[in-house]
């Protein structure tokens, strides 16, 4: 009898080919393509890589995951417990923090900074960025040097000035109207007008800009269409998938910003979700659980947009960063 010199699949190889090898097959362009994988070199790479890669996101996960999980635990359970799981899943606590805590009204009120901060972060970074790409009037190259120049400076070294600007704007308007300076909805305007300064959104759009046929514009401007038409009607709708992007960007940074709304909102009824987890440190009858159920709350929101918008985020980010 001949001998037979077929070599077996070890089960672990054929584990590996089936999940993870096999998906390689069809894959024609990138930095590892289906004939690589030929090479056992190239396996141990991918397999490292993706080893690493899971690791990344356990340590990325775990935090919030542990927080989820202990929310479920009472206070003696949480003290005295050793196991991550809970002895009960019983969303009893969190709705008890939810009601005790008032937290509906600062989700409302977190809504409406993200809300008005999405409109301004769209609104004056494109018109900017449509004046400086498309419009191009003299000293727009000036302007744009000083827009990327501000890149260089940390945030926090404009806060002062900021909260000073800030601060007589609002006193002005709010005696102007007659209103309460602690309690007036002028306190949450200027974290709107905040997001619609962002030298790195405006660079999204403007790229974007750039790259679009110039076809439309002109045939738009021969029609009688005035600038600003062009903007709103043309290069906007032609522009969705970084105004998402963009969006998608302003509500994550609305959402957990926290040094302008404590120095703004900080004992008012505007207050946010951050501004008021900040304050459960040193409340008197507020428990470690408590705490975690809050926290818990803080993160629900942006976990969901960016589990739903995780292909838009990256796909806009290509997009808007490469002309052409």
């Amino acid at each position: 009898m001949q001998k037979n010199n077929i070599k077996r699949k070890s089960p672990v190889s054929g584990f590996l080919d089936k999940i993870f090898y096999n998906k390689y097959k069809k894959k024609r362009e990138g930095a590892i393509r289906f004939y690589d994988m030929s090479s056992p070199l190239v396996k141990i790479a991918c397999a490292a890589i993706f080893l690493i890669c899971a690791a990344m996101i356990i340590v990325a996960v775990f935090p919030a995951a542990w927080a989820i999980l202990a929310g479920f635990k009472d206070l003696k359970e949480f003290v005295t417990g050793k196991k991550i799981l809970p002895v009960s899943f019983s969303f009893a606590g969190y709705a008890k923090t939810w009601e005790s805590m008032k937290f509906a009204r600062y989700y409302l009120n977190s809504a409406i900074a993200v809300a008005g901060g999405v409109v301004c972060a769209v609104l004056f970074n494109g018109l900017l960025a449509y004046v400086l790409g498309i419009l191009r009037p003299v000293g727009h190259k000036v302007v744009f040097a000083l827009v990327m120049w501000t890149l260089l400076i940390p945030p926090t070294t404009s806060v002062v000035a900021q909260f000073v600007n800030i601060h007589k704007v609002v006193e002005f308007f709010n005696k102007l109207a007659g209103l309460d300076s602690m309690n007036s909805f002028f306190n949450v305007m200027p974290l709107w007008l905040i997001m619609g300064a962002n030298a790195f959104w405006l660079v999204l759009f403007k790229e974007f800009f750039e790259s679009l046929p110039k076809d439309y514009t002109e045939a738009a401007q021969l029609d009688g269409c005035t600038d600003l038409g062009v903007f709103t009607k043309i290069m906007l709708p032609l522009s969705m998938p970084i105004v998402v992007v963009v969006s998608i960007f302003a509500v994550t940074a609305a959402w957990s910003d926290f040094l302008l709304p404590n120095l703004l909102l900080s004992n008012s009824e505007w207050r946010t979700v951050m501004v008021r987890l900040f304050e459960f440190r040193t409340a008197i009858k507020v428990t470690e659980i408590d705490k975690l159920h809050a926290v818990v709350f803080s993160i629900i929101p942006p976990t969901i947009m960016f589990i739903l918008f995780q292909r838009q985020i990256t796909r806009g980010v290509t997009v808007g960063g490469i002309k052409g």
